[in-house]
């Protein structure tokens, strides 16, 4: 009669009995396999950072136009020989500062633009840095100045939108991810420093997504705004294109939250 093999551990033997060794075994792969399951679900859960990137492979980008106070700093870009159409940018400036206190005897004006650009989508913004940054153009002894008047906004009537509220810095490129709950804080701080609020609509205007913010008047967003960034949200207003950016006027009193 064969001997039979004993399922109990001792420790003076210094070898562990196979029935345990396979027990031990199975549990591990069990203990591994879960929590390897567990962890890849908990990070496919998480909200995609999108596509948002800080472009510096794209290197120091140049530009001219109309710098516009309202409803925060944008630059009325004139055509050019690669961009035939004129086009509308919203302005940043590194750290979480506004232009308007340094650049503010610029706006209304012809100004040269230089920095760098984030780009999301169908939104870009330009964070003026570096040697121009914003300045008025020189004029040039022997060369013509062309007159640039950029075009009137055009209303594209009143719509009801559901989104998130971000901040347009953040969620162009300057972070990853630059939108939900976990970056609530930073987005209120940085539209209160002067950063251009956006909204991310879950339906489209004439095929886009992304909207700059006022406040009904075209002015900027009130205080009011921190209860609402980083959540779902239902808001109505009139949405008005300049060139080629859509700016949705809102009263943030009517907002719903989901």
């Amino acid at each position: 009669m064969a001997k039979r093999e004993s399922i109990f551990f001792v420790g003076w033997l210094n070898s562990i009995p196979r029935p345990l060794a396979l027990f031990l075994l199975c549990i591990a792969i069990l203990a591994i396999g879960g929590l390897s399951g567990i962890g890849f679900s908990l990070g496919s859960s998480v909200n995609d950072p999108g596509d948002g990137n800080f472009a510096w492979k794209d290197g120091y980008q140049k530009a001219s136009g109309i710098l516009t106070a309202k409803p925060y700093p944008i630059l009325r870009l004139r055509p050019d020989g690669m961009n035939p159409k004129a086009r509308t940018v919203m302005l940043t400036v590194p750290g979480k500062r506004s232009i308007e206190g340094k650049y503010a005897k610029l706006l209304g004006k012809p100004v040269n633009a230089g920095g760098f650009w984030f780009k999301r989508g169908s939104i870009n913004m330009l964070q003026i840095q570096g040697k121009i940054a914003l300045k008025a153009p020189v004029p040039v002894e022997g060369e013509e100045i062309i007159p640039f008047v950029p075009a009137p906004p055009v209303s594209l009537s009143r719509w009801r939108l559901v989104g998130e509220i971000c901040d347009g810095k953040c969620y162009t490129g300057a972070m990853s991810p630059g939108d939900g709950l976990a970056h609530k804080a930073c987005a209120n701080l940085c539209i209160t420093s002067g950063a251009p609020p956006v909204f991310v609509s879950t339906g489209s205007v004439e095929g886009t997504e992304f909207f700059l913010m006022s406040d009904p008047d075209g002015g900027p967003l009130p205080d009011r705004f921190r209860d609402l960034t980083a959540v779902l949200v239902e808001l109505e207003g009139e949405v008005e294109r300049l060139d080629d950016l859509l700016i949705f006027k809102v009263d943030l009193a009517q907002a719903k939250v989901f």
